[in-house]
């Protein structure tokens, strides 16, 4: 399952890899609760879901996060538009490995995104 949301703001893909390091996931997130430990690009957080080890990588134009030990496979990405965009935004990506789950994790998840585009939009008023 995918899901998607867009948070206006004009983040170039150097600034969001260069601000949004494992440490600040919790500033970032509001369903992330606590960063436990990071160590290079990877580390451990508490989120809505319990604790898990997670991973992050930098992409083409943003950053990619996986939870490797998630029983669904959760990973999201956070992509910013190109420059001239007519609406330069950070698109918030996130995937399970499952094509139907039950409506309270479907429900959790779409909160889980929603959370990161209000923390991109309320990262970027702060700047």
């Amino acid at each position: 399952m995918e899901f998607f949301a867009k948070a206006n703001c004009p983040l170039t893909p150097e600034t969001l890899q260069q601000r949004l390091i494992g440490p600040e996931l919790a500033a970032w997130c509001d369903a992330i609760d606590k960063v436990l430990w990071w160590d290079g690009e990877q580390g451990e957080i508490y989120c809505l879901w319990g604790q898990f080890r997670v991973q992050r990588e930098p992409i083409r134009d943003g950053l990619r996060f996986t939870l490797p030990g998630c029983p669904n496979a959760l990973a999201w990405t956070l992509t910013c538009d190109p420059p001239g965009s007519p609406s330069p935004g950070v698109l918030v990506h996130c995937t399970i490995n499952r094509s139907e789950h039950e409506p309270d994790f479907i429900e959790s998840i779409e909160l889980f995104v929603e959370d990161w585009r209000a923390g991109i939009e309320r990262q970027c008023a702060a700047d």
